[in-house]
């Protein structure tokens, strides 16, 4: 990953603010001056990091843009899988092995668990990966948290298990994780109705969406709502498994365990991807 990943997201947040702090859109030697960049830099930035146009972009970092995928792009999950819309995500890249631990297990915390971390560069600011020699186990954004907080977050899921620095060992999986080419290796571990709902979510096609009620039916827990909704907020590894493409009923976007800066970053460089 090229080192600039974290300045670029960088500059998208600020652009985040300035744009929800406008009554109208701005036009790009306006939001520029705001950033204390040059247009020609700041559409270089741009470009660089999601391919489209400062305009284009801020349709869709736009509040409402969340309810119009919705109204447009919403992806009842047994009509993606019917019809194989999961192929167009990232399941073709990635190598999933999944750890539904029993009850005792994972109340005991991880125990006889060696999980490696590192922190890495990413298109969305900071990245806390853990992993086990299966593949990650663990990814969290520390732009809104901060380093520290997003670690502890995830240690805190395996208190039990053993960590050790290596970031070396993970950057391969992280590396595709975020560049979509080469293998990346994913060990989800969790009770098993965590694990439906983050096998529900891996089906969301990209530049698509889903809702909490979608997924609790979806898992055949159609009363689940609430539930259904907590797991997809203890998603271990964010971005891979697609937390945040799970909004509200009404459009909104809900919550997001790393902040909703990060989630609207995430639906709109997706979006902006898919269409360029």
């Amino acid at each position: 990953m090229e080192q600039s990943q974290a300045y670029h997201y960088g500059v998208m947040r600020r652009a985040l603010d300035e744009i929800d702090a406008a009554a109208a859109p701005l036009a790009l030697d306006d939001l520029a001056a705001r950033m204390e960049m040059s247009p020609a830099h700041f559409q270089r930035v741009f470009s660089a990091w999601v391919g489209v146009s400062p305009k284009r972009y801020q349709q869709y970092l736009a509040l409402g843009h969340a309810k119009a995928l919705l109204r447009e792009r919403c992806s009842t999950l047994e009509t993606a899988q019917a019809v194989g819309l999961s192929g167009t995500g990232r399941l073709h890249d990635l190598f999933l092995r999944w750890e539904a631990m029993s009850p005792g297990d994972y109340g005991a915390g991880g125990v006889g668990l060696v999980i490696r971390h590192g922190v890495f560069d990413s298109p969305f600011g900071p990245a806390v990966a853990m992993g086990t020699d299966r593949g990650l186990c663990g990814l969290g954004f520390a732009a809104e948290t901060g380093i520290e907080a997003t670690f502890n977050d995830l240690r805190a899921r395996w208190p039990a298990a053993e960590f050790h620095p290596d970031a070396a060992a993970l950057a391969p999986w992280v590396e595709a994780a975020f560049s979509g080419r080469g293998e990346a290796r994913v060990a989800l571990i969790g009770a098993p109705f965590a694990i439906k709902v983050w096998q529900a979510l891996l089906e969301v096609p990209t530049g698509h969406v889903t809702t909490y009620s979608d997924i609790a039916a979806r898992i055949g827990a159609p009363r689940a709502v609430r539930a259904a909704a907590s797991a997809v907020g203890r998603n271990p590894v964010s971005w891979l498994i697609p937390c945040h493409r799970a909004l509200r009923k009404s459009g909104e976007l809900g919550g997001y365990h790393w902040g909703l800066p990060v989630k609207r970053a995430m639906l709109a460089w997706e979006a902006a991807r898919a269409e360029a």
